[in-house]
């Protein structure tokens, strides 16, 4: 099953919807320091075998540059999106990419779609 790890900007009330479907999801305020940089939760996130769950960018960019291929990112890349639908949408998302983030990848979900970019993210 996928870890998952949240992201400063989604509500701790998704990482509990997340584990009370059989998730191990952690959201980073639980972890005590909300004043971690991407690269530290991204550190986490590897050391963790965790996908990180975000709204932040700057994710997938670190993915890029630093040529990782053992870790992945769920990237929501829309407007507003309250939690319930948030969760409603992982929930959905995540069986069917299961495989693809477990072996690294960018899984970016914008308004209705979905695009897939398995790692490494260079040529």
């Amino acid at each position: 099953m996928i870890r998952l790890l949240l992201d400063m900007g989604l509500s701790p009330a998704t990482a509990a919807a997340l584990r009370h479907e059989g998730y191990d999801a952690v959201h980073v305020i639980e972890r005590g320091d909300n004043t971690m940089s991407d690269e530290q939760i991204l550190r986490i996130a590897q050391s963790e075998q965790r996908v990180v769950v975000t709204f932040d960018l700057d994710f997938p960019r670190l993915l890029a540059i630093q040529r990782l291929i053992q870790a992945s990112v769920v990237l929501f890349r829309v407007e507003s999106i309250n939690t319930a639908r948030m969760t409603a949408w992982l929930l959905a998302v995540l069986p069917r990419y299961q495989n693809e983030l477990i072996a690294g990848a960018i899984l970016v979900l914008d308004g209705s779609h979905e695009r897939l970019r398995t790692l490494p993210v260079w040529p």
